[in-house]
C-alpha cells in the first residue's frame, strides 16, 4: 500500500517513516505543503494519507476537504501536536477517518492505518471520550431516556434487550441510538458502545 505523509517538519516525517519501516507492505511518500498534498494523493494513487492539520500554505483541514470532495471514500488521518478534542472533531467533520496526535505511541499509528485499510475509522479511547463530552455539551444534555440507553449499552445490553428493559419498541431504541450517535460524535454502533463504556468510567 502507498502511504502519503503531508507534513512540513523533516523530523516528523523521518519519525513517521521509521514507524512504518518495519512494515514492508507499506511504501511511504512525503510532501511538505497542503497544495502538493492534494495533488500528490491522486498522482501517487495513495491508499492512505497522514495529514498535519497545520501546514504552511493551506490548512490540513482544507487538504482533507479537497481530497474528500474528489474521492469520498479516501482514507485520511488528521494529525497534529494539538490534543484538543475540538481540533480532532473538526478533522473528522471535514472527512478524516482518524485523528492522531504526534505524541501518540508508534503502535497507535500502526493500529490506525490497519483500521482504515480494513474499512473502519480510528480514535484512541481517550480522544473518543473527550470528543463525546465535547459534542454532548455543544448539542445539549442527554435526555433521561438517552442516559438510560447509554448506561445499558455500557453494561453490554443489546438493542432488543434495552427495548424490553424499557418497555418500548426496537424501532424506538434504534431512533434513540441514532440521536445519541449524532450527539456524541459516534460514526458507527460500535463507536457508540465504546463511548458508552468510556463515559461510564
Amino acid at each position: 500500500m502507498r502511504l502519503l505523509i503531508v507534513d512540513d517538519h523533516p523530523v516528523v516525517v523521518t519519525g513517521c517513516r521509521a514507524i512504518f519501516a518495519g512494515r514492508p507492505e507499506i511504501e511511504t511518500f512525503d510532501v511538505r505543503c497542503g497544495e502538493e498534498g492534494v495533488e500528490a494523493y491522486f498522482a501517487l494513487g495513495a491508499d492512505l494519507a497522514l495529514i498535519d492539520v497545520n501546514l504552511p500554505d493551506i490548512s490540513g483541514f482544507e487538504v482533507i476537504r479537497r481530497i474528500c470532495a474528489r474521492a469520498a471514500q479516501a482514507r485520511l488521518v488528521g494529525f497534529s501536536m494539538n490534543a484538543d478534542p475540538a481540533v480532532a472533531a473538526r478533522a473528522i467533520e471535514v472527512g478524516a477517518r482518524a485523528y492522531l496526535t504526534k505524541s501518540d505511541p508508534p503502535e497507535v499509528f500502526l493500529e490506525a492505518v490497519d483500521a482504515l485499510m480494513a474499512g473502519g475509522e480510528y480514535l484512541t479511547p481517550a480522544m473518543a471520550s473527550e470528543i463525546a463530552f465535547l459534542n454532548a455539551r455543544s448539542a445539549g444534555a442527554l435526555s433521561e431516556r438517552e442516559s438510560e440507553i447509554l448506561a445499558r449499552l455500557a453494561a453490554g445490553r443489546s438493542w432488543p434487550d434495552i427495548a424490553a428493559d424499557l418497555g418500548v419498541s426496537y424501532k424506538t431504541i434504534a431512533g434513540n441510538c441514532a440521536v445519541l450517535k449524532s450527539k456524541l460524535g459516534a460514526r458507527t454502533n460500535q463507536d457508540l458502545v465504546r463511548i458508552a463504556v468510556e463515559t461510564r468510567r
